[in-house]
């Protein structure tokens, strides 16, 4: 299963104009649990998809009441700058969709 199919919300924003937060939510508890459990999403796995440095990778942070979790990371450039292809950073959750989660 991949982590598009999974997650109910998929989502990434701009969380300042120096970091990217991508939101994954789910409405199966199971699946949640499952991938928090497994330690599925770590600094290794983000680091990898975006092609960045794991201490560029500031939070990932798994909240039980919402059945999700938040990545933050360091954008490679400010929002709005030269070479920035994505000013409100809403496309950078693409990375994780193809995620295969193997549950």
């Amino acid at each position: 299963m991949k982590l598009y199919d999974a997650a109910t919300v998929l989502r990434s924003k701009n969380s300042g104009p120096f970091e990217i937060t991508v939101d994954v939510l789910f409405t199966e508890p199971a699946v949640y649990y499952k991938i928090k459990e497994h330690g599925l999403i770590n600094k290794s796995l983000i680091a990898r998809l975006y092609n960045i440095e794991e201490d560029h990778i500031m939070h990932i942070v798994f909240f039980d009441q919402a059945l999700g979790f938040k990545i933050t990371f360091a954008r490679k450039v400010s929002s709005g700058t030269f070479l920035d292809r994505d000013v409100y950073g809403a496309q950078q959750h693409a990375p994780l969709m193809e995620l295969e989660l193997n549950l």
